[in-house]
Formats: C-alpha cells, structure tokens, sequence
C-alpha cells in the first residue's frame, strides 16, 4: 500500500477499532503518533515507526484522529496541561481538524462541534465507522462523515486508508445520525437471529444447519457472516459488547425524540439489550442477547 498521506497525522486511542486503523495508516506510510491511555499499547505502533505521545497534548497535531467509545472520552483529553487544547496552542495550530471516529449522540454531537469551532477554533468532524475490527484491518470500514465539507474532503485520503464506503451527511452531527441509522439495523439483526436460532434450538434443529439456510438465501447478512462463529459456539466474551449496544441504541432513542418519530422496531430490541445489560451481561458481545430470549422461553417453562 502505498501512502496517500503527505501531513502528520495523531491517532487517540488504540482499542478493538484504533489499533487496526493505527496499523492501515503506518502500512501506508503515514507519519503517525500514537497515544492511549494505558501507554504500552502503543508500543507494537511505535516498534514500526510511529512517534509515541506520552499525554494528548503531545498528540495535538494538526489533524487528531480520535478513536474513544464515546463523546465524555473525547472532551476527557481536551482540557488541561496534557490536554490537546494546551497541545495545540503550545505549537500554535491554529484551526486544528479533530475527527470522533467514536459512536456518539447526534444531538451532542452537534452541539459539540459548534462549542469546539466558537470557542476554540477547533473543526470537529464526526466521522462514525462500521464494519467491525475485520474491517478495520482489511480497510473495508464504511464511514458516515458529518462537519465542514471542505474539512470532511481535507480529511478523505486520510479515511480512504482504511475505509471503502465513505459518505458525507451534511453538517456535524449528520455522521452520528447516519450511525444511528446503521445501528437500528446491526441490534436489529443481532435480535432478529438470536430469537430464529433460538426458536430453531426449541424445536430440535440444529443451529449450524439453520445458519447455513439463512446464509444462503435473503437472510444473508455481514452480521451474520461474521458472528456466526458467536452463535454457533455460544462463546459471547469478545466482541463488541452489549453495553455499547445499548447506547447506541439510547442515542437511536433521542435522535428519534428529536425528529419526533416512533421506531417500534428500535424500542423492542433496545428492552432486549437493557435486559442484558440488567442481568450484568453487559460487556459481553451483543450477540449474546440469545441468553435473554433463551431466558425467556425457560421463564414459559416453568
């Protein structure tokens, strides 16, 4: 692969999604820092040339790429001494572009982005993945780009390292939004499967031969592709977790209040994930929403 990137490029937190993208970027050529907030993962990155950030501020270069589960992580290394704020005043940045790779709140988002450019003169660009970790490292990850259109298209060759589908929404805010919508469809389909593989399980049936059915007709899904092995060996420990489910699904909740639209879909499927996460199943993957409709039958049952 060769880099399309010229500019320095900062990378903030190197989790299931970052570190995938931290490796497309230096597989690129990309002139990368790296910082998270435990320092010895940034170690692999830094072994094949990355400059490592010891604090955010050391981070605050001219484009910062931050890769944090949601909205408080991000203001969360803004601020301070070490903060990027310090960071990029201390080297005089003076419109810095910050990209929240994160899943966030539409509306928050949005407010966020106005605070940032009024107060700071900070450019934030929501810019929200899907695709999963596989796709993070193959470079296949669909990205919803919400902000400044000139920014979002500064910003695009640095995407297209490890994104195939990306689209600009509109103003920030728009990226989250269309996150939202893609979530509807993800805890839908995650929901959808667990209750037909469950009800396949009560009959009898076995579970490898019904995923084999529904891969090979109109039931066929990137889900189910690539969390079937979840299902068929009811291991739920890794992946992405149920809580993070859950508020993505809370942010489908408000951004629906906002447009004043009922999505009966969404409230069912987010009552399964709250159970879950009630019964404190939370940090399992979300595919193990099966254990609630499992429940379930077990409650008729009795």
């Amino acid at each position: 692969m060769s880099s399309v990137v010229a500019e320095p490029v900062s990378i903030c937190g190197l989790g299931p999604m970052g570190g995938p993208i931290a490796g497309r970027l230096l597989d690129a050529g990309s002139h990368l820092t790296v910082w998270n907030r435990t320092p010895s993962r940034t170690d692999p990155f830094v072994a094949r040339g990355a400059s490592f950030a010891l604090t955010p501020s050391d981070a605050a270069l001219p484009i910062v790429l931050t890769v944090l589960p949601d909205l408080p992580q991000v203001e969360g290394i803004l601020a301070g001494d070490d903060g990027l704020l310090a960071g990029w005043a201390a080297r005089g940045v003076s419109h810095p572009v910050l990209v929240v790779h994160g899943t966030t709140s539409p509306v928050d988002t949005a407010a966020f982005a106005r605070t940032m450019e009024r107060e700071h003169g900070v450019s934030v660009v929501d810019a929200p993945l899907s695709g999963g970790t596989i796709g993070a490292a193959a470079g296949t990850l669909s990205i919803m780009v919400g902000g400044d259109p000139m920014i979002a298209r500064h910003a695009e060759p640095i995407f297209r390292l490890y994104g195939r589908v990306i689209r600009y929404f509109g103003p920030a805010g728009s990226g989250a939004l269309a996150k939202a919508c893609n979530q509807i469809v993800v805890a839908s389909t995650v929901a959808a499967i667990s209750e037909a593989l469950s009800l396949a399980a009560r009959a009898g049936l076995e579970k490898s031969t019904v995923i084999e059915i529904l891969e090979g007709g109109l039931a066929a899904s990137e889900v189910l592709r690539q969390k079937k092995s979840k299902w068929l060996s009811a291991d739920y420990t890794e992946g992405g977790s149920a809580a993070n489910q859950l508020k993505d699904l809370r942010f489908v909740e408000e951004a629906a209040r906002e447009l004043s639209i009922d999505l009966p879909v969404s409230t069912a499927v987010m009552s399964l994930f709250a159970e879950m996460v009630a019964a404190g199943e939370g940090e399992l993957d979300h595919t193990g929403v099966i254990r609630v409709v499992e429940r379930r039958a077990e409650l008729n049952d009795e």
